[in-house]
């Protein structure tokens, strides 16, 4: 999924080792090959391959940082009840 070129996304991955990264972006597709490379961040790099867990679309990057900080002030499993889908 990878919406309009100016829509930024928050997106959280599932590492390998069952941790989860969290990022923005807005263009995910080329985001998340370059998770997969290597390449995405030095946190993913060593935990590949990556699959995306959950995707939200954001108003826009100022939106988008907000929310991501706000999730990676979360509790492991608090992150997680985010990622499941809602009822």
């Amino acid at each position: 999924m990878n919406p309009a070129p100016d829509c930024w996304l928050l997106y959280v991955l599932r590492c390998n080792d069952g941790s989860l990264y969290c990022g923005i972006t807005n263009n995910f597709a080329r985001r998340l090959e370059q998770h997969n490379a290597g390449t995405g961040a030095k946190y993913t790099s060593g935990r590949r391959p990556v699959e995306l867990a959950r995707l939200w679309p954001m108003e826009n990057r100022s939106t988008a940082l907000k929310a991501e900080a706000d999730f990676k002030k979360l509790s492991r499993k608090a992150k997680f009840q985010r990622l499941a889908p809602p009822l």
